[in-house]
């Protein structure tokens, strides 16, 4: 009776977390997009500065970087900001694109950005799960939590009963 209360317990541990799967990749999408927004207005404006003095970005960035050790910085982390735009724009469509669902696989395919993630993460605020993707999600988590302790049960009871059979054996003589 107690292992059965025990892997209810763990099969709605399971249920709830994996239940805020929805909410929280929707908010991580939603910063993600601000994140997105703020660096394109960055990467316009380094394009526009590169037009203003007649030259395309690539070739801007390697003037800059020629001029100094500070101008080299600085072209260092613009170069960087463009890169992570084009990241975070990709992964942005990819997510657009995809239904909660495909959202769940995408996050094992895909490489988060950890600090958009991480500001996600602090402002997230659980929810019960009201909508059909959350309640699947539930069920998935249900039966992951009740199957990796009954997993484990398995495991400690076989180890057990190896453990034990030398000992039952002598019982038999």
């Amino acid at each position: 009776m107690f292992l059965r209360v025990v892997a209810l317990a763990a099969g709605l541990t399971g249920a709830v977390s994996l239940s805020q799967f929805p909410e929280y990749s929707q908010q991580y999408m939603q910063r993600l997009g601000g994140a997105v927004d703020e660096l394109e207005r960055q990467v316009t404006r380094y394009e526009a500065d590169a037009a203003r003095v007649g030259l395309e970005l690539d070739a801007y960035l390697a003037a800059l970087a020629e001029e100094g050790e500070l101008s080299r910085t600085q072209a260092g982390n613009m170069a960087s900001d463009i890169a992570r735009h084009a990241r975070l724009s990709e992964a942005l469509a990819r997510l657009e694109g995809a239904g909660p669902f495909a959202r769940a696989k995408l996050a094992f395919e895909m490489r988060p950005d950890s600090e958009v993630a991480h500001r996600a993460w602090q402002s997230f605020k659980p929810a019960v799960p009201a909508t059909f993707e959350g309640t699947v999600f539930a069920g998935a988590g249900f039966l992951a939590g009740w199957a990796a302790l009954a997993l484990v049960f398995a495991i400690l009871r076989r180890s057990l009963q190896l453990v034990t059979a030398p000992l039952r054996g002598r019982g038999e003589v």
